[in-house]
């Protein structure tokens, strides 16, 4: 009985004293949906699978409480500063994540997003904490404010999520390559997987019979770059060689009243479905409807492409873009010009012809979990938090 109450006072001894090993900082994770969101939940389902005992404090500026989390846990704990007043919600989440550097002095800070950089850095230089400030794409790909890129520039180490925003950040904002770290994107490849179009879903949106192409992408009229109207504009030409086809686009926004009206005027509508809002559980489904991932856009990665891929559909992207990486420079699918609806008309075609090795469902699933599957992540993920400290 002393030698049992003796190791529980021990174990409860270790706990209370145990330090914070890192501290990560994020806008929002779990209140909207979003390839940031997604990758970040990535990070965190390697975090806790690491073999070590890493213990971690998560910082949320814009989540609160309320949100479903199932990544809480004792190597994570969460904590929630949503606010209708966004200032008292930072002032708030400032107070509390000092208190945490001074009490727990972790190894090092993992700062989510560059708008949160300078706060980090007042924070951290100070106390002699290092910390790593997380990039993905078009956040820093134009020349940042003072503040911002003096946070950056000062980081003692940057992570990003494809070479292109590594060197497009770089080359405007007079970063050194060296100092930047790949952390790509990753696919789960027991949650993505083939299967047989839903008929209840083939019915739902008119698909029977149709050659499917798909786009998964927020509808916002400042995401134009996300190719929704220049797939559209490429249907006509489609359509002469495969009339059956139809575009599947999920997503909302304020942009679909625009692309509803450029379909009517090309004399599409009939060709486009617009599903609206589709939950992550119910995406796999809707990626199985496709016959192909149309997206000629610009990304920082792309998570979208290696969930089309993981699903055994064939992909399109931009070729000026983050998507080089998922899409292995082109060995895994088509890379066109992004604002050119007769080059994704052409290379559509193709895909729906399927006589090229890329449309090999089963090769294309195979390729991209063995670069991108989430034990690569977490091998990445445990060689930056070594070298990181």
């Amino acid at each position: 009985m002393l030698k049992t109450k003796l190791e529980k006072d021990i174990k409860l001894g270790q706990k209370l004293t145990a330090r914070t090993n890192h501290v990560f900082v994020f806008l929002e994770i779990f209140e909207r949906e979003g390839g940031i969101q997604s990758y970040v939940k990535d990070i965190f389902r390697a975090y806790i699978g690491l073999s070590e005992a890493y213990t971690g404090e998560v910082f949320l500026l814009r989540d609160s409480s309320e949100c479903t989390n199932s990544f809480e846990s004792e190597h994570l704990k969460f904590h929630y500063f949503q606010n209708q007043s966004s200032q008292l919600g930072r002032a708030k989440m400032a107070v509390a994540l000092l208190k945490c550097l001074l009490q727990q002095h972790p190894q090092h800070v993992y700062c989510g997003h560059i708008k949160l950089a300078p706060l980090i850095q007042t924070l951290c230089q100070p106390l002699g904490i290092p910390y790593t400030v997380l990039t993905y794409g078009k956040e820093v790909w134009e020349p940042l404010g003072t503040q911002q890129r003096r946070a950056l520039t000062s980081a003692s180490g940057i992570w990003t999520i494809s070479r292109y925003s590594r060197d497009r950040a770089s080359a405007a904002n007079g970063i050194k390559n060296s100092m930047v770290k790949m952390l790509p994107c990753a696919i789960d490849p027991e949650k993505f997987t083939p299967g047989d179009k839903q008929p209840e879903l083939v019915e739902k949106y008119g698909l029977a019979g149709a050659k499917v192409l798909m786009t998964v992408a927020r509808l916002w009229s400042g995401d134009i770059y996300k190719g929704v109207d220049v797939t559209i504009r490429a249907l006509p030409q489609i359509q002469s060689v495969f009339p059956e086809v139809k575009y599947l686009v999920i997503g909302r926004g304020d942009d679909q009243p625009r692309l509803a009206e450029l379909a009517q005027n090309l004399g599409v509508s009939d060709k486009v479905v617009f599903a609206g809002f589709v939950s992550t559980e119910e995406l796999i489904e809707h990626y199985r409807l496709a016959d192909a991932y149309v997206m000629p856009s610009q990304e920082g990665f792309g998570i979208v492409y290696l969930e089309a891929m993981a699903c055994g559909v064939p992909v399109l992207s931009g070729d000026a873009d983050g998507s080089a990486d998922p899409l292995c420079d082109g060995k895994l699918g088509w890379r066109v010009p992004h604002r050119d609806p007769d080059a994704v008309a052409a290379a559509c075609i193709e895909i729906l012809k399927g006589d090229d090795p890329r449309c090999n469902r089963e090769w294309l699933r195979e390729q991209a979990i063995a670069n991108f599957d989430l034990n690569a992540l977490q091998q990445r993920l445990k060689t930056e938090l070594v070298v990181s400290g």
